[in-house]
């Protein structure tokens, strides 16, 4: 049984290995690093790093500041239905300051990569 699956797994691996090798060895990588990167993406579009930090930062700002806003409406909602209890209206005020708090960094983060961005074209 041991013999069996040794065999077995020793040819998995040898024709995994030949199977890459053909993968690699159809990309010429001597002309530099992104013409390597780019034939290896294997679409025949250029690789843009640049845009691909653009579009995560976009979109994790998007998601920041949708939970933002509703952070801030159920603040909103908790200070009108607290009902003068002051531990309940301290929380609510919270809720409101902290997701004001944290859309500012998160706009700010936004500045900074794409300040750090254009420093790099």
């Amino acid at each position: 049984m041991k013999t069996k699956l040794l065999l077995a797994t020793t040819v998995a691996s040898t024709s995994t290995l030949l199977l890459a090798t053909r993968v690699y060895a159809a990309c010429d990588v001597t002309t530099g690093a992104k013409n390597g990167a780019d034939c290896a993406k294997g679409t025949g579009v250029a690789t843009d790093l640049t845009a691909n930090i653009k579009g995560i930062t976009n979109t994790l700002l998007l998601a920041i500041g949708a939970i933002a806003v509703i952070m801030i409406i159920i603040g909103g909602i908790r200070y009108a239905l607290s009902a003068g209890n002051e531990q309940n209206v301290t929380a609510a005020k919270n809720t409101i300051q902290y997701a004001i708090i944290g859309l500012v960094i998160a706009l700010l983060a936004f500045a900074i990569v794409n300040f750090v961005l254009r420093l790099f074209p």
